[in-house]
């Protein structure tokens, strides 16, 4: 089928030649678009040329002008899969075309980079079948891709997206991918780490001794899994370990050894098939387990569904009702999986909260006592990126965590943003991303995680300097959290005093709403009511915020209303131990006389009892350690806590809050009259109004002396709060013209809480805006923070540090 139409009958010949210069700008280099080009090039008998530089694919074309109209939409519609067309741009070529005719692919250009870099993406079709088809002379080939898939940020080191720029430069190609390599008709021109068993990187396996295994490495590595050891792996963006996820000793070994007492570990299956043995999945899901992505997914288990199947890993996600599922990513986890006949845990291969081995040597150090064997490679990884996380909430995918597959894509701001500043925005404390603005876009970086960690705060400073030099950013602002013990902040502070730049301080959840507003094309007239719901955030007032609502948009933003602020006895012991603000709340709500009188024969008097509660009560009143905060985070602690649910202490971030949500009886949420949902008041304080818990708890703890379920209690909570936030909703949006609603924090990773906000918000006619390529959690604050300090500029009103205006 001919790519261009023929002439219509009657038409005469074409004898001018019209000349254009086409400049393509977006995802646009290292996806096979060049080929594509000269494809349609060819196709279409243009003559010219095309080639990458750093602002992106640059053609010179000439043909009739109907032909070249014509050329440019099948440019558009045919973009490579892994590609993305931003802009084409258009301008006359007065020079004549060259004498010898026909199209070519011309050398890479250097100079300042304006174009994107491609994600990591997990292998094609044709790559897989070619690495299992015994004729192919890369049969089991671990390092098979193409121009459609394989590595792309794990390797890049410079731009263009050129092989000497890459970590496969080490590598010489053999007659045979050189061939591949260039021919414009072949799927593998100018793959850039395209190769072969014969030239390209291999696999070895090593054991705890040092010494290498002997035969196959995949198939001994295989064996060692099923006899219960624990291997690791050198994936993509890193090293992962590997153990059965049905060998019971192995995986409590795995998480002794990683310190990881009951936080989630990841699985990989063969195939969606092998998936479907354990959980549900949708055909959203399904959507992503196949993406050139291939992220996590996280998705019911069928023994939380009425299947009544017993949890058929009982140590790999303790305590909550979903699995985390991904596909091979890599030819190398094809070959491993092809004859195994389960899935296996695969964690990073770190300690916990600690960035994840890249390098071969670091990882026979760090990962000695914990691997029985290291299935190594020779292709070095230039930065480290983790494995993204996704889960379907209200009928759309929503990114827990954006690293392989999805970073470092840019993210397009809205039009009123495009010709601001450049930004550097440095993210929050945990879960850190960090982000480059500049030229109408957002570079959020890869996962970077807790700051708090000391290996984990050196790969953020390594990983700001590599992007700012992959990019050649050159920052006129400096976007910072307003906590005062934030890294990333003092570290901003650090970079703009050096280099003489402003420094925004942005509000934590104005930082959380705007990422929101970004991601969803907002413009900078419109004004929103944010809802930003998470643990904890420095508010405006040197407080700790954390269930917010804010009227504003990118540049300001006025506090209209929050959660009832409740001290934190102990400071940050409250965040590990639930129980401190189970009673920080009757406390507040009740007081304890109250309750001890009322709710005497509860399991929970008899435990708070033998609490130091004197000493508390004697902090909470003198303020000593014990902050006042409006956190909605704390308040799924509280109710977590007096339930039974992670009641001592937490073992990780959120847990007591997502086994809370695990618990859910979906019965009662769905079908039970929304009058028996726990009742919250909204009470006005000075110029706020304030979602007050004291009704909840009092018919909680009623229906505690009643020996309700616990599963029954959790579904009247999730619902009773959904309503109360839609109710003061409403409330803040009648004096005002604002009908649209941004969705935001940590805490609206509760999928319960947030598919009933956006369901009953909706019902209510309101625009509700949610996030889909940023995290809602703290993940997403940098974009955020860069939208607001782009803003600021572009509207003449940025502020100095601390305002009380509009910081």
């Amino acid at each position: 089928m001919s790519l261009c139409p023929p002439p219509v009958r009657g038409e005469p010949p074409v004898i001018f030649r019209a000349g254009e210069v086409i400049r393509v700008r977006g995802l646009v280099q290292g996806v096979g678009f060049r080929p594509t080009v000269w494809r349609l090039a060819h196709a279409c008998g243009i003559s010219g040329d095309v080639g990458n530089d750093s602002e992106g694919v640059l053609i010179h074309a000439w043909a009739g002008t109907s032909t070249l109209n014509d050329f440019v939409e099948r440019l558009r519609s045919g973009c490579p899969p892994l590609g993305r067309i931003d802009f084409i741009e258009r301008r006359a070529l007065h020079e004549r075309p060259p004498p010898s005719g026909g199209f070519r692919i011309v050398a890479s250009t250097s100079g300042r980079a304006h174009t994107g870099v491609v994600p990591d993406a997990v292998t094609c079709r044709a790559c897989i079948d070619e690495t299992f088809d015994p004729a192919s002379r890369r049969y089991g080939y671990a390092f098979t891709n193409c121009t459609h898939c394989g590595p792309r940020l794990s390797i890049i080191q410079a731009i263009p997206y050129d092989r000497p720029n890459t970590t496969m430069a080490a590598f010489a190609l053999c007659a045979a991918c050189a061939s591949e390599y260039d021919d414009p008709a072949d799927r593998r021109f100018h793959a850039q780490p395209v190769a072969c068993p014969h030239c390209g990187p291999r696999l070895w396996l090593e054991q705890a001794d040092g010494s290498l295994a002997q035969g196959d490495p995949l198939d001994t590595t295989r064996r060692f899994i099923r006899r219960g050891n624990i291997v690791a792996i050198k994936g993509l963006g890193g090293f992962q370990l590997a153990c059965a996820a049905s060998d019971r000793a192995a995986v409590a070994k795995l998480r002794a050894l990683k310190r990881r007492e009951r936080k989630p570990f990841a699985l990989l299956a063969r195939d969606v098939a092998m998936i479907e043995r354990y959980c549900v999945v949708s055909a959203a899901d399904e959507v992503l387990l196949e993406s050139p992505a291939g992220p996590i997914v996280i998705m019911p288990m069928m023994s939380m569904t009425g299947r009544g199947m017993p949890d058929p890993f009982p140590g790999v996600a303790p305590g909550i009702a979903t699995l985390g599922f991904m596909l091979p990513s890599t030819p190398l986890h094809h070959l491993l999986m092809q004859s195994l006949d389960g899935p296996v845990v695969l964690t990073s291969g770190n300690l916990a909260d600690e960035p994840q081995c890249i390098d071969n040597n670091e990882a026979r150090q760090r990962l000695a006592g914990m691997a029985d064997a290291w299935l190594m490679h020779d292709r070095d990884i230039a930065r480290r990126v983790d494995d993204s996380v996704v889960r379907v909430m209200g009928g759309a995918s929503r990114l827990l965590r954006r690293s392989r597959g999805y970073a470092p894509a840019p993210l397009r701001l809205p039009r009123d943003l495009a010709a601001a500043p450049p930004v550097l925005a440095m993210g929050a404390q945990q879960k850190n991303t960090f982000c480059l603005l500049r030229d109408g876009e957002a570079v959020v970086s890869h996962h970077i995680g807790e700051l708090e960690n000391e290996e984990t705060y050196r790969d953020y400073r390594t990983s700001l300097a590599r992007y700012q030099h992959l990019f050649e950013h050159d920052a006129g602002f400096v976007a910072v959290d307003l906590h005062p013990e934030y890294l990333s902040r003092k570290l901003g502070i650090d970079i703009a005093q050096q280099r003489h730049l402003p420094l925004a301080e942005i509000q934590h959840h104005h930082a959380h709403v705007a990422a929101c507003l970004a991601e969803n094309d907002v413009g900078l007239d419109t004004d929103v009511l944010g809802i930003a719901l998470d643990g904890l955030g420095m508010g405006l007032d040197n407080a700790l915020w954390g269930g917010e609502f804010l009227l504003g948009g990118f540049v300001d933003f006025a506090r209209l209303g929050s959660f009832t602020p409740v001290a934190l006895p102990g400071g940050a012991y409250a965040i590990y131990e639930p129980w401190r603000n189970t009673y920080a709340h009757l406390s507040a709500s009740l007081g304890w006389r109250r309750f001890a009188k009322q709710y005497a024969n509860l399991d929970l008097h008899h435990f708070l009892a033998d609490r130091p509660l004197m000493l508390l009560d004697q902090m909470i009143d003198d303020g000593i350690n014990s902050p006042v905060a409006s956190s909605a985070g704390r308040l799924f602690d509280a109710v977590a806590g007096a339930l039974g649910v992670c009641r001592e202490r937490v073992q990780y971030e959120g847990q007591a809050a997502i086994e809370l949500e695990a618990l859910i009886d979906t019965r009662t949420l769905h079908e039970e009259d929304d009058a028996r949902a726990y009742p919250f008041d909204i009470v006005e304080k000075g110029t706020l109004l304030l979602i007050d818990p004291k009704p909840m708890w009092i018919a909680l703890f009623d229906d505690m002396l009643r020996a309700a379920s616990v599963p029954v209690m959790s579904a009247r909570f999730h619902k009773g709060l959904a309503m109360a936030i839609v109710r003061m909703t409403i409330r803040l949006l009648v004096p005002t013209q604002v009908r649209t609603v941004a969705l935001s924090g940590g805490v609206m990773q509760n999928r319960v809480l947030f598919e009933q906000l956006n369901a009953r918000l909706a019902a209510c006619g309101l625009n509700v805006l949610t996030h889909r390529q940023v995290p809602s959690n703290d993940g997403g604050i940098a974009l955020g923070q860069a939208a607001i300090t782009a803003a600021r500029a572009l509207a003449s009103a940025f502020v100095e540090p601390r305002s009380t205006s509009c910081a």
